[in-house]
């Protein structure tokens, strides 16, 4: 499903995006939800097109149950295009159905698109 579905007219133009994505995991999952990431997650998105920016847990302060991470793409096309390949995905399909044998590892989740300032390193 497109993320805008025809109601992303401020970003015509942008040249890159990037998508902050947010997981809690369900009690006692963060491990292997970060497991699957580093394992196969991290992969399958490159194979789709998509940039892994960065991945992050809490040190201090916030929830001690969270992965955050980043993504980027050159525009909401392509996230979309790219999301709908890896979600449709058998290897990724297998991985996730495998990795939650005993349950769901999310919880919760949030995601945002983002679009550089003028201003950034990041462009």
């Amino acid at each position: 499903m497109p993320f805008c579905e025809g109601n992303c007219f401020f970003l015509k133009g942008i040249t890159m995006i990037y998508e902050l994505r947010i997981y809690r995991a369900a009690p006692g999952k963060l491990e292997p939800l970060i497991a699957r990431f580093r394992d196969h997650t991290v992969a399958l998105f490159e194979k789709h097109g998509i940039t892994n920016v960065g991945y992050w847990r809490n040190t201090i302060g916030g929830r001690n149950d969270e992965l955050w991470y980043i993504l980027s793409y050159p525009n909401i096309a392509a996230r979309d295009t790219s999301w709908a390949a890896f979600t449709s995905d058998p290897d990724w399909q297998k991985v996730r159905a495998d990795s939650e044998i005993d349950g769901p590892l999310l919880d919760h989740l949030e995601n945002r698109i983002l679009s550089p300032t003028d201003f950034s390193p990041l462009s």
